[in-house]
Protein backbone atom coordinates (compact mmCIF):
# COMPACT_ATOMS: atom_id res chain seq x y z
CA UNK A 1 0.00 0.00 0.00
CA UNK A 2 1.07 3.45 -1.46
CA UNK A 3 1.44 5.61 1.85
CA UNK A 4 -0.18 9.25 1.91
CA UNK A 5 2.05 11.85 3.25
CA UNK A 6 -0.91 12.34 6.20
CA UNK A 7 -0.49 9.06 6.51
CA UNK A 8 3.42 9.18 7.12
CA UNK A 9 2.78 12.40 9.04
CA UNK A 10 0.39 10.19 11.26
CA UNK A 11 2.61 7.63 12.18
CA UNK A 12 5.80 9.40 12.44
CA UNK A 13 3.63 11.81 14.82
CA UNK A 14 1.99 8.63 16.50
CA UNK A 15 5.45 6.49 17.38
CA UNK A 16 7.94 9.65 18.35
CA UNK A 17 4.88 10.98 20.64
CA UNK A 18 5.01 7.39 22.51
CA UNK A 19 8.53 7.62 22.63
CA UNK A 20 9.00 10.43 24.23
CA UNK A 21 6.14 10.01 26.44
CA UNK A 22 7.54 7.57 28.26
CA UNK A 23 10.86 8.21 27.99
CA UNK A 24 10.14 11.39 29.24
CA UNK A 25 8.10 9.57 31.85
CA UNK A 26 11.04 7.61 33.02
CA UNK A 27 13.24 10.97 33.62
CA UNK A 28 10.33 12.39 35.60
CA UNK A 29 9.81 9.07 37.55
CA UNK A 30 13.49 8.91 38.78
CA UNK A 31 13.80 12.86 39.16
CA UNK A 32 10.70 14.47 40.39
CA UNK A 33 10.34 14.69 44.47
CA UNK A 34 7.63 12.18 45.85
CA UNK A 35 7.95 10.02 42.63
CA UNK A 36 7.87 6.58 43.80
CA UNK A 37 10.97 5.84 41.30
CA UNK A 38 12.42 9.00 42.69
CA UNK A 39 16.32 8.11 42.46
CA UNK A 40 16.35 4.95 41.20
CA UNK A 41 19.45 5.73 39.03
CA UNK A 42 20.62 5.51 35.62
CA UNK A 43 20.15 2.02 34.65
CA UNK A 44 16.42 2.54 35.19
CA UNK A 45 16.70 5.53 32.58
CA UNK A 46 18.71 3.77 30.32
CA UNK A 47 15.89 0.98 30.04
CA UNK A 48 13.00 3.24 29.96
CA UNK A 49 14.74 4.78 26.91
CA UNK A 50 15.20 1.43 25.18
CA UNK A 51 11.89 0.58 26.05
CA UNK A 52 10.43 3.36 24.81
CA UNK A 53 11.88 2.75 21.54
CA UNK A 54 10.53 -0.59 21.71
CA UNK A 55 6.62 0.86 22.37
CA UNK A 56 7.46 3.35 19.53
CA UNK A 57 8.50 1.47 16.87
CA UNK A 58 5.96 -0.55 16.89
CA UNK A 59 3.01 2.33 17.08
CA UNK A 60 5.13 3.97 13.93
CA UNK A 61 5.27 0.52 11.78
CA UNK A 62 4.09 1.34 9.02
CA UNK A 63 6.70 4.08 7.89
CA UNK A 64 9.79 2.41 9.33
CA UNK A 65 9.46 3.83 12.46
CA UNK A 66 12.20 6.60 11.78
CA UNK A 67 10.95 8.46 15.48
CA UNK A 68 14.28 10.13 14.64
CA UNK A 69 15.58 13.02 11.92
CA UNK A 70 19.17 11.39 12.67
CA UNK A 71 17.46 7.98 11.38
CA UNK A 72 15.58 9.54 8.30
CA UNK A 73 18.64 11.76 6.68
CA UNK A 74 20.73 8.95 7.79
CA UNK A 75 18.58 6.47 5.40
CA UNK A 76 18.39 9.37 2.99
CA UNK A 77 22.43 9.63 2.80
CA UNK A 78 22.47 5.80 2.53
CA UNK A 79 20.89 6.05 -0.84
CA UNK A 80 18.09 3.55 1.09
CA UNK A 81 13.95 4.49 0.68
CA UNK A 82 12.64 6.22 4.08
CA UNK A 83 9.92 2.49 4.23
CA UNK A 84 8.51 0.28 1.76
CA UNK A 85 7.44 2.38 -1.74
CA UNK A 86 8.53 5.44 0.34
CA UNK A 87 11.76 7.22 -1.60
CA UNK A 88 13.75 9.58 -0.23
CA UNK A 89 12.42 12.61 -1.35
CA UNK A 90 12.52 16.09 -0.36
CA UNK A 91 9.10 16.39 -0.11
CA UNK A 92 8.71 12.95 2.21
CA UNK A 93 12.01 13.62 4.08
CA UNK A 94 10.63 16.61 4.81
CA UNK A 95 7.59 15.39 6.09
CA UNK A 96 8.68 12.61 7.78
CA UNK A 97 11.11 15.44 10.25
CA UNK A 98 7.94 17.28 11.14
CA UNK A 99 5.83 14.44 12.38
CA UNK A 100 8.65 13.52 14.79
CA UNK A 101 8.98 17.06 15.93
CA UNK A 102 5.40 17.64 16.51
CA UNK A 103 5.24 13.85 17.90
CA UNK A 104 8.31 14.93 20.42
CA UNK A 105 6.04 18.19 21.75
CA UNK A 106 2.66 16.41 22.29
CA UNK A 107 4.39 13.57 24.19
CA UNK A 108 6.10 16.00 26.36
CA UNK A 109 3.26 17.81 27.26
CA UNK A 110 1.69 14.38 27.64
CA UNK A 111 4.37 13.52 30.43
CA UNK A 112 4.25 16.90 32.04
CA UNK A 113 0.31 15.72 32.18
CA UNK A 114 1.12 12.62 33.48
CA UNK A 115 3.43 14.18 36.28
CA UNK A 116 1.64 17.69 36.98
CA UNK A 117 1.57 17.01 40.78
CA UNK A 118 5.01 16.47 40.89
CA UNK A 119 5.85 19.22 38.75
CA UNK A 120 4.43 21.97 40.93
CA UNK A 121 6.37 20.30 44.04
CA UNK A 122 9.77 22.73 44.45
CA UNK A 123 12.78 20.91 42.82
CA UNK A 124 15.74 22.33 40.88
CA UNK A 125 15.22 23.74 37.62
CA UNK A 126 18.02 21.83 35.99
CA UNK A 127 16.22 18.52 37.20
CA UNK A 128 12.83 19.39 35.39
CA UNK A 129 14.52 20.84 32.39
CA UNK A 130 16.53 17.22 32.57
CA UNK A 131 12.79 15.35 32.04
CA UNK A 132 12.25 17.22 28.82
CA UNK A 133 15.52 17.61 27.22
CA UNK A 134 19.38 16.65 27.80
CA UNK A 135 22.59 18.55 29.04
CA UNK A 136 25.87 17.49 29.52
CA UNK A 137 27.38 16.72 32.42
CA UNK A 138 30.50 18.47 31.83
CA UNK A 139 29.98 21.44 29.12
CA UNK A 140 32.09 21.75 26.69
CA UNK A 141 30.24 22.56 23.35
CA UNK A 142 32.97 20.90 21.12
CA UNK A 143 33.50 17.69 23.29
CA UNK A 144 29.65 17.29 23.79
CA UNK A 145 29.11 17.37 19.72
CA UNK A 146 31.58 14.74 19.08
CA UNK A 147 30.31 12.40 22.01
CA UNK A 148 26.50 13.01 20.20
CA UNK A 149 28.05 12.46 16.89
CA UNK A 150 29.49 9.48 17.54
CA UNK A 151 26.32 7.68 20.06
CA UNK A 152 24.37 8.75 16.64
CA UNK A 153 26.47 7.11 14.28
CA UNK A 154 26.35 3.73 16.55
CA UNK A 155 22.88 3.68 16.22
CA UNK A 156 22.28 4.92 13.07
CA UNK A 157 24.71 2.36 11.61
CA UNK A 158 23.13 -0.25 13.20
CA UNK A 159 19.84 0.39 11.36
CA UNK A 160 21.31 0.41 8.35
CA UNK A 161 23.34 -2.62 9.22
CA UNK A 162 21.11 -4.83 10.37
CA UNK A 163 18.32 -4.62 7.43
CA UNK A 164 21.14 -6.56 6.09
CA UNK A 165 20.99 -9.21 9.11
CA UNK A 166 17.32 -10.70 9.52
CA UNK A 167 16.78 -11.88 12.60
CA UNK A 168 13.44 -12.40 14.47
CA UNK A 169 13.82 -9.54 17.56
CA UNK A 170 12.32 -6.97 15.93
CA UNK A 171 11.85 -3.93 17.59
CA UNK A 172 13.11 -5.81 20.43
CA UNK A 173 16.59 -5.16 18.53
CA UNK A 174 16.90 -1.62 18.32
CA UNK A 175 15.36 -1.32 22.00
CA UNK A 176 18.54 -2.86 23.36
CA UNK A 177 20.85 -0.97 20.88
CA UNK A 178 19.58 2.05 22.88
CA UNK A 179 20.05 0.65 25.89
CA UNK A 180 23.38 -0.36 25.20
CA UNK A 181 23.99 3.09 23.74
CA UNK A 182 22.52 4.73 27.00
CA UNK A 183 24.59 2.79 29.52
CA UNK A 184 28.26 3.21 27.36
CA UNK A 185 28.07 6.45 25.81
CA UNK A 186 25.07 8.43 27.25
CA UNK A 187 27.11 9.97 30.79
CA UNK A 188 28.86 12.53 28.84
CA UNK A 189 25.72 14.06 27.35
CA UNK A 190 22.63 12.09 28.21
CA UNK A 191 22.60 10.54 24.48
CA UNK A 192 20.31 12.49 22.88
CA UNK A 193 20.76 11.00 19.22
CA UNK A 194 17.80 12.44 18.32
CA UNK A 195 17.15 16.02 17.56
CA UNK A 196 13.39 15.74 17.91
CA UNK A 197 13.69 14.21 21.01
CA UNK A 198 15.71 17.19 22.41
CA UNK A 199 14.29 19.90 20.77
CA UNK A 200 10.08 18.62 20.70
CA UNK A 201 10.70 18.54 24.47
CA UNK A 202 12.65 21.82 25.01
CA UNK A 203 10.31 23.53 23.34
CA UNK A 204 7.32 21.87 25.74
CA UNK A 205 9.65 22.76 28.65
CA UNK A 206 9.67 26.54 26.94
CA UNK A 207 6.03 27.07 26.59
CA UNK A 208 4.25 24.96 29.96
CA UNK A 209 3.39 26.97 32.66
CA UNK A 210 6.02 24.56 34.96
CA UNK A 211 6.52 26.51 38.59
CA UNK A 212 10.36 27.56 39.34
CA UNK A 213 11.47 25.99 35.84
CA UNK A 214 13.70 28.47 35.06
CA UNK A 215 15.15 28.71 31.55
CA UNK A 216 15.41 26.07 28.91
CA UNK A 217 19.27 26.29 28.28
CA UNK A 218 18.76 27.58 24.50
CA UNK A 219 22.74 27.78 24.88
CA UNK A 220 22.97 24.38 24.74
CA UNK A 221 20.42 23.53 22.50
CA UNK A 222 22.15 23.25 19.13
CA UNK A 223 24.27 20.64 20.15
CA UNK A 224 21.56 17.67 20.41
CA UNK A 225 20.20 19.13 17.16
CA UNK A 226 23.62 19.24 14.73
CA UNK A 227 25.50 16.48 16.99
CA UNK A 228 23.06 13.72 15.90
CA UNK A 229 22.57 14.52 12.46
CA UNK A 230 26.28 14.70 11.86
CA UNK A 231 26.19 11.16 13.03
CA UNK A 232 23.56 9.88 11.05
CA UNK A 233 24.41 11.44 7.99
CA UNK A 234 28.11 10.02 8.19
CA UNK A 235 26.67 6.48 9.29
CA UNK A 236 24.31 7.24 5.76
CA UNK A 237 27.84 8.11 4.22
CA UNK A 238 30.25 5.29 6.05
CA UNK A 239 28.13 2.22 6.84
CA UNK A 240 27.46 1.05 3.78
CA UNK A 241 30.66 0.98 2.07
CA UNK A 242 32.62 0.04 5.41
CA UNK A 243 30.04 -3.03 5.84
CA UNK A 244 30.01 -4.31 2.31
CA UNK A 245 26.60 -3.75 1.90
CA UNK A 246 26.77 -2.30 -1.66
Amino acid sequence: MTLTLGQIFLSELFGTLILILVGAGVCAAVTLPKSKAQASGWIVISWGWGLAVFMGVYAAYATGAHLNPAVTLGLAAAGRDLATDVPASATNIAVYLVGQLVGAFLGAVAAWLAYKKHFDEEAPAEAKLGCFSTAPSIRSYGWNLVTEIIATFVLVGWVIQSGKTPSQLGPLAVALVVVGIGLALGGPTGYAINPARDLGPRLAHAVLPIPGKGGSDWAYAWVPVVGPIIGGVAAGLIVPSMAGLF
